[in-house]
């Protein structure tokens, strides 16, 4: 190891990364940081608004190339127009961050099929098929990484939430499947799994429940999105060359508690 080579271990120059969910909270914070990186991003949410300010402020406060593409997880059609989109654009993908949830859920017991439908379209289907729409492009890439972001409660059996659990858990199924099946393509797929953070997700919550989900974990508190930006990059970037298959837990130590 060198200096030179040390200082460009996280460096994304020229790489083209879709972010979905990638105007507000963590996505957000890992669009930005991947500009900062020198990556040139597409964020995807479903507001046409969000998209365009978040662009706007890619490009114009962080001084990077981005685009913002509205986008529905749960259309499958979409999908394909956002791979179709950030080509056109960009001439190539390398990287894709599947980070858009639908935190949606209900009570052993209480299921209802259209909450069923609605949960798993975002939280399980739609990352699966927006890889699979960007899989040519991948393996064309001589640097390709996915990153599916999932969550602590894969790995808990905490009440209430089993149907947003059971779909993210899936994607760390699918995420060891991926990269088992992709290796020989050079493909890594990696997972990230985070705990507590302070998102519009987690705020939508009653203060108590809010504080509860904090102190969950030993570290005692929620993360700021930006504490989720390095694990990305290590996942995408050739600081993590020969990572693949794996779960990136950023939980304050919520799972291993």
């Amino acid at each position: 190891m060198d200096r030179d080579k040390l200082a460009t271990l996280y460096d994304l120059t020229d790489r083209v990364a879709i972010v979905t969910g990638g105007t507000r909270g963590i996505g957000r914070a890992i669009a930005e940081g991947f500009v900062c990186a020198g990556a040139k991003v597409v964020v995807a949410s479903r507001k046409a608004e969000a998209c365009a300010e978040t662009e706007a402020y890619l490009t114009t406060e962080l001084g990077g190339e981005a685009l913002g593409v509205p986008t529905h997880m749960g259309d499958i059609g979409a999908l394909s127009a956002l791979v179709d989109a950030t080509v056109d654009r960009f001439g190539r993908l390398d990287i894709v961050v599947n980070n858009a949830a639908n935190a949606l859920t209900q009570p052993l017991g209480a299921f209802t099929p259209e909450a069923w439908d609605k949960s798993f379209a975002v939280n399980l289907r739609g990352p699966v098929f927006l890889v699979q729409a960007a899989l040519p492009y991948l393996k064309e890439s001589p640097c390709a990484a996915v990153v599916n972001v999932i969550s602590a409660g894969a790995f808990l059996a905490s009440t209430n939430v089993a149907m947003y659990s059971a779909a993210k858990a899936g994607m760390h199924a699918f995420t060891r499947a991926m990269a088992r099946e992709w290796a020989p393509f050079g493909i890594r797929v990696n997972a990230l799994a985070p705990g507590t953070v302070d998102t519009d997700m987690v705020r939508a919550n009653p203060p108590e429940a809010q504080a509860s989900m904090a102190n969950a974990a030993p570290m005692a508190r929620a993360a700021h999105a930006d504490e989720m930006v390095g694990p990305a990059l290590l996942l995408v970037s050739d600081a993590g060359s020969f990572i693949t298959g794996e779960v990136l837990a950023a939980d304050g130590g919520l799972v291993m508690r």
